[in-house]
């Protein structure tokens, strides 16, 4: 079938982005699903820094590649042996497919899924090859989701059902923002009632993880970002301290504020230094927690001594660490119970046209959430 996409060309063009287009319009074909794969007409796709990255060249994949890896849609087609969905079922999308098989998946941790992690990387489907090409010619997914496209073949190992009245915008910031930094913050056991905690880098994932911090009941929640905006929605979604994260007495200043420092410090800045200084801010004792993804090259300073004198604990998070048929579901019905005000993340919708023009927003900070809305799919 013909489908309309936002393509990347090619990685590493400069900004502004609705100058240089990296991503292009067009339209594509898309194979039917195979096996254990389902075709979803996408309703809405959120503008992440993950995403940024492959533009910016911070992450190099695959290209040409149609971009997108959060969001939510409806399903279309069942590919043979999907028999657990029907046709009009409402879906998110998760950006790492979990074979159910290897080490990882056995163990409970299908974040770390070996077969989906390969398959990524090589920008195709996790049953093998790619179902989008252009005149003959193949074109990457994108963690095998690719949703910023009218439609989308994805693997069924990726999808969890949400109720039908929903509104998929909300559901789709489900899939990565909140799955990624609720998840950190619930699944990783540092975070507790009557704690303290702190998030470094306040962009959807880590406002999500305001929000999980204070649905979970900590006491004290620090906020560290370099814009006066995001700290004060910050303070509006939980948060009871902000810091401005150039201030050269940073660490200092949290430890004054938090008798010594947080229990859990969240680094989602997806830098070295941010995680440097979300490790000094953690107290003696206490676990600092990294989601951020980083250019390859970046190399962290930490001392090796106060890991162990301190008995420091420094852990990485992805896809929140946790199951997202599980979480996600039970993420919505926080949400639903008025404890993760996930509509406030959202800050603009916009159409697929837009995309270049949201990604200089994105990387100027003048937005948290960006959703592209298909109508039709509505």
């Amino acid at each position: 079938m013909k489908i309309t996409a936002a393509v990347l060309e090619e990685i590493g063009r400069p900004g502004p982005y609705a100058q240089s287009r990296p991503l292009t319009i067009c339209e594509l074909d898309l194979a039917p699903p195979q096996p254990g794969e389902v075709l979803v007409r996408v309703a809405a796709a959120g503008l992440c820094h993950s995403d940024l990255s492959v533009i910016n060249g911070d992450r190099p994949r695959p290209v040409p590649m149609v971009l997108g890896h959060e969001g939510a849609g409806v399903v279309e087609v069942l590919g043979e042996g999907v028999t657990d969905l029907v046709v009009g079922d409402h879906v998110v999308f998760v950006f790492v497919p979990s074979c159910g098989h290897c080490g990882p998946c056995q163990a409970g941790r299908p974040a770390l899924c070996e077969p989906g992690a390969a398959a990524n990387g090589r920008g195709e489907m996790l049953g093998g090859g790619t179902r989008l090409s252009r005149d003959g010619r193949p074109v990457s997914h994108m963690t095998g989701v690719s949703s910023y496209a009218t439609h989308a073949v994805i693997s069924r190992r990726s999808l969890v059902k949400v109720d039908r009245d929903l509104p998929l915008p909300i559901a789709a910031l489900m899939g990565c923002a909140v799955l990624t930094g609720a998840g950190a913050v619930f699944n990783m056991g540092a975070v507790q009632p009557g704690g303290r905690a702190a998030v470094v880098g306040l962009g959807g994932v880590g406002l999500a993880a305001i929000l999980g911090a204070a649905a979970g009941g900590a006491e004290t929640i620090v906020a560290v970002d370099t814009l006066p905006a995001k700290l004060a929605l910050a303070k509006e979604l939980g948060a009871t301290h902000v810091f401005e994260a150039q201030d050269p007495d940073l660490a200092a200043k949290i430890k004054e504020a938090t008798s010594g420092g947080v229990d859990a410090a969240l680094e989602f800045a997806g830098s070295a230094r941010a995680l440097e200084a979300a490790f000094a801010m953690t107290r003696r004792g206490g676990t600092t927690i990294t989601a951020g993804l980083p250019n390859p090259s970046a190399v962290l300073n930490i001392s090796p001594l106060a890991l162990v004198a301190e008995e420091r604990t420094l852990r990485g998070s992805y896809l929140g660490s946790g199951v997202p048929s599980r979480d996600i579901p039970r993420f919505l019905g926080l949400y639903r119970r008025g404890k993760l005000a996930v509509d406030k993340l959202m800050t603009h919708q916009i159409k697929l046209s837009e995309i270049n023009e949201g990604f200089d927003r994105l990387h100027h900070g003048e937005a948290i959430r960006q959703v592209i809305t298909f109508e039709e799919a509505l």
